[in-house]
């Protein structure tokens, strides 16, 4: 016969706690300010990367956006899908770079890696994870069709799916 214990003294109290997973992207600590990317000319300062002219003597380190470019590891990925999506490649393409060039302005480490036709789907490669969910939300309004976003449990990577036949 088991009996519960009143006073909680059997009770384990050291279970596995899972340690938080940190965007392997993102700069471990404070860049010092100013600092210029030496790949697309972005430049840290005031706490955010932005699209400035940086002193001679600013430090030099690669953005996470330019870091990503170089991996070939997208933050976002979108998928259109459908004969539709086929049909319409160049517009749709085209309102991505436009929704990537408004994003971008504010914004320099949300870029297009790559974009292209995959077998029966058109494939949008980002290097952030707002980005996506940008452009695939302008696609939806302009074209219509079926969205679905899912973020990864940590949220250092977006998937959107986006389907008109």
């Amino acid at each position: 016969m088991h009996h519960k214990s009143t006073n909680d003294l059997g009770t384990r109290r050291d279970r596995l706690m899972h340690e938080h997973i940190h965007d392997p992207y993102k700069t471990p600590h404070k860049l010092p300010e100013p600092t210029v990317c030496p790949s697309c000319g972005a430049v840290f300062r005031d706490g955010r990367w932005q699209w400035n002219s940086a002193p001679k003597d600013a430090h030099r380190v690669c953005c996470q956006a330019c870091h990503r470019i170089r991996d070939n590891y997208p933050a976002g990925l979108i998928t259109l899908y459908g004969a539709y999506a086929l049909a319409h490649q160049s517009e749709l393409f085209e309102l991505a770079r436009n929704c990537e060039a408004e994003e971008k302005s504010l914004h320099p480490l949300h870029r297009i890696m790559k974009m292209e036709a995959h077998g029966p789907s058109l494939v949008i490669q980002t290097t952030d994870i707002h980005l996506p969910h940008h452009i695939a939300e302008g696609i939806a309004h302009a074209h219509g069709g079926e969205l679905n976003i899912q973020y990864d449990k940590e949220g250092h990577f977006v998937r959107v799916d986006w389907r008109r036949d």
